[in-house]
């Protein structure tokens, strides 16, 4: 194997993504690193292994995401949600003409292929998650994560130390202990920081993934998922893989032996043993028939418009009408959304992305003042069942409770969207708890403003 690979670009928008291919097998494993920078990973040993491994069985993608290694950058104030990452991978599939993949990513990188999975199973043939935790930050309900207090020393130790050799060796006894005490692995260890991610860059990263919460995902993956998880990590106790496995539909957990974070250090051979196997099976079953996939729902409804057809009289009310539903369509549009169907004054929308949804509703409220009009809307995330022609299901069901809460030209949200919509930029205001008509739990609900 070459030093350093062959390094290509796939293009979403005006964003480069960096990605190698590795071997020809016949299966596609797209393999997504927490921080990585493909010029220089296969000077590690250990990880060089691991990508030859792993290329000896399928084609093996590896993508330096985002904001990381040879890919383009952001900056701390500019980084992107959840769905722009996995629309990121989407843009790699297409430039390596695979239809459909296994997404292998580990720690960090899972939500993003979760939610790849979950919205679009139609391009995921299969998904693993390594070390993946579902919450970022410690909460009553979910005891296996870091508390604030925690985050704050690791953030600062990572400010001061990011790049260095000292920092090096703290940080392998958290990520590799195997590794701890290997000059070699080290130095990669010191130049893979510094190729790969500013110290401002890493920390607004962290900062993210340490507000991240996709519990209310994982329950909408349907495809086939193996969830690893060494039962001695560190980073993310093991108390995190069983829950991850847990709320996944059908997914084959596995708990390893060892305290290594990263899949490429420690006993490597066994975890990428479990991968061949999973890949194994999927090969020997090809068919794909999936009518449940994750989306944002979009309730709008026009506030008070009874009585304002009746001021307005029946032809005006109509050219308002027929220039709302032209500014909604138009809008729709323009964030990737997708009509479902129409209701009395009001359109019933679907997304891949919640960020997308919350921008369009928030432009549509916006847009319609100039009509002498106020639209509420209303959105949630979660699984919806796909009909001919319409949708159904919970997630349907509790985004129209969400709307009907709504004031005139606001735009109300469910914690689930707030929830995945982290390191858009987007702000919230909270709403409190709420009882909706029809679903048992209550929701904390908030109201999309101005950041």
């Amino acid at each position: 194997m070459k030093a350093s690979p062959d390094v290509q670009f796939a293009r979403n928008g005006e964003t480069s993504i960096g990605y190698a291919v590795f071997g020809d097998g016949p299966i596609d494993i797209v393999f997504v690193p927490v921080f990585n920078n493909l010029e220089v990973m296969l000077e590690s040993e250990p990880y060089a292994t691991f990508v030859r491994r792993l290329s000896s069985f399928a084609r093996l993608i590896v993508v330096d995401r985002r904001g990381v290694g040879v890919s383009d950058r952001y900056s701390s104030d500019d980084m992107p949600p959840f769905e722009d990452l996995a629309d990121d991978l989407v843009a790699v599939l297409d430039a390596v003409d695979s239809a459909r993949a296994v997404l292998f990513g580990f720690s960090d990188t899972g939500a993003m292929c979760a939610m790849l999975a979950a919205r679009s199973p139609d391009r995921v043939r299969g998904l693993i998650l390594c070390a993946v935790a579902a919450r970022g930050t410690q909460a009553p309900d979910y005891p296996w994560q870091w508390t604030d207090d925690e985050w704050a020393v690791y953030l600062d130790s990572a400010r001061d130390g990011w790049g260095t050799g000292a920092y090096s060796q703290e940080a392998l006894g958290l990520f590799a202990p195997s590794l701890v005490g290997d000059a070699r692995e080290v130095a990669w260890f010191t130049r893979m920081m510094r190729v790969s991610l500013s110290p401002g860059a890493n920390l607004s990263q962290e900062k993210v993934f340490r507000e991240m919460d996709i519990r209310r995902l994982l329950p909408a993956i349907g495809v086939p998922t193996l969830v690893l998880h060494r039962a001695g990590d560190l980073c993310e106790l093991v108390g995190a893989g069983r829950y991850v496995a847990g709320a996944i539909p059908g997914a084959r957990y596995v708990e390893l032996e060892g305290a290594d974070h990263w899949p490429w250090a420690g006993d490597q051979a066994a975890l990428v043993g479990e991968v061949e196997r999973f890949v194994s099976d999927l090969r020997e079953d090809e068919e794909f028939e999936q009518n449940r996939i994750l989306a944002t729902v979009l309730f709008t409804d026009i506030v008070d418009s009874t009585a304002q057809a009746a001021a307005l009289g029946d032809r005006r009310w109509r050219d308002v009408r027929e220039q709302h539903d032209r500014v909604i369509r138009g809008q729709l549009a323009r964030h990737r959304g997708v009509e479902v169907k129409t209701m009395g004054d009001g359109f019933l929308a679907t997304f891949d992305g919640p960020a997308r949804a919350v921008r369009c509703a928030r432009a549509v409220c916006t847009s319609v003042e100039s009509l002498g009009i106020e639209v509420r809307a209303g959105l949630h995330t979660g699984e919806i069942e796909l009909l001919e022609g319409d949708i159904s299901g919970v997630a349907v069901a509790i985004g129209a409770r969400v709307g009907a809460l709504a004031s005139g030209g606001e735009v109300l949200v469910s914690s689930t969207v707030k929830d995945l919509v982290v390191g858009s930029g987007l702000a919230f205001a909270d709403r409190g708890e709420h009882v909706l008509k029809g679903v048992t739990d209550p929701w904390r609900l908030f109201a999309a403003v101005d950041a």
